[in-house]
């Protein structure tokens, strides 16, 4: 296991009355009656003549520039140019504290189109939305107004970005988490859009299980906010590995992305091919509170409390993972190949 650890540098509702995820039963159920089509909006992205994509993934960014996020952004855009990157993916919390105020927030561009300047990374941004994002006005960070001020950006809740080598399946992960709605604290969330909860999920694991089920893409990735393996501060996510994560494992999902925990990780399955991997180090990092002594520790190959960014190259046989620190030094790279985990 590789370990880079770094002392602590230290570093928020409409709520409603919810039910929590004790509806289990009825999910479970519904899950295994899907009908023939699915409801997710697709985005289709080409491949390189070669039929080869590369890509990078960052989360947990938008500070305006602070925290180093901006050296972050340049390091970006070095390796997006030497890799010729295709797209980004951000793995939400996109801009912090509290989301976006309205479609006009100054944060959109103080945030994303004044930091993310490299050449290189004038390529389409595929974004979920996080915890903090939830905190804003979410239509207005859905809304497709942003893509006239950039056209780069693309958000929504839930939704597939096929290409004939790739298919992501990007997750809404925070209407899962129980908290959010039983011990909002001081924070208010924006619920609009997704009650009532129960329908909301059900219908979400629904359509998932049929995009799933009917993709013939070569390598299945899925990228939500929170993560389901994590040794970072805020750890595994329970609702996740009792909803989200059954469904990877019946699709023959190689990777699972997410961010949540500032911080670079790798965590290989216990029982199975998936990968679990962190990019939530856009900007504030340096908690120095991983939970060594979680049992997912025995499956870590990678830990980084600190700033950074993940590269992923692939082709139809292999996918080559990379991390890399704030320098755009690289902390940790992992090949899969499809010889030894064949998606069917």
């Amino acid at each position: 296991m590789v370990v880079a650890m770094a002392a602590s540098m230290a570093s928020g509702s409409r709520t409603k009355p919810m039910l929590d995820l004790s509806f289990c039963f009825t999910v479970a159920i519904c899950a295994f009656f899907v009908p023939s089509y699915a409801k997710l909006t697709t985005i289709e992205h080409p491949v390189k003549n070669d039929r080869s994509l590369s890509f990078l993934v960052v989360g947990d960014w938008g500070r305006r520039g602070f925290y180093n996020q901006s050296d972050v952004a340049f390091q970006m855009g070095r390796i997006g140019e030497k890799l010729d990157i295709d797209f980004i993916v951000s793995t939400g919390d996109n801009f912090y504290d509290n989301g976006l105020t309205s479609v006009h927030d100054p944060a959109f561009r103080e945030s994303f189109t004044h930091v993310y300047t490299a050449k290189s990374l004038q390529k389409p941004w595929y974004s979920v939305l996080g915890n903090h994002d939830y905190r804003g006005n979410v239509e207005a960070q859905l809304s497709p107004i942003l893509r006239t001020f950039d056209k780069r950006w693309s958000c929504m809740r839930s939704f597939v970005l096929k290409t004939e080598l790739l298919d992501i399946f990007f997750v809404d992960t925070t209407p899962f988490v129980d908290k959010y709605f039983m011990e909002p604290d001081e924070h208010t969330y924006d619920w609009e859009g997704i009650q009532p909860r129960k329908t909301y999920l059900t219908t979400l694991i629904k359509d998932l299980k049929a995009e799933m089920r009917n993709s013939t893409a070569k390598w299945k990735f899925v990228a939500g906010h929170h993560a389901i393996k994590s040794l970072g501060h805020h750890g595994e996510t329970t609702e996740l590995i009792k909803f989200l994560l059954p469904l990877l494992k019946e699709n023959d999902v190689d990777v699972y992305m997410n961010g949540h925990d500032h911080c670079l990780e790798h965590i290989s399955s216990i029982d199975g091919s998936i990968q679990y991997l962190t990019s939530g180090g856009g900007s504030k990092a340096w908690r120095g509170d991983f939970k060594a002594e979680d049992h997912s520790s025995q499956n870590a190959k990678f830990l980084y409390d600190g700033q950074g960014f993940m590269s992923v190259e692939m082709n139809e046989k292999d996918a080559m993972i990379m991390f890399y620190d704030v320098d755009g030094k690289v902390l940790h790279d992992w090949k899969i190949s499809k010889q030894l985990y064949s998606a069917v």
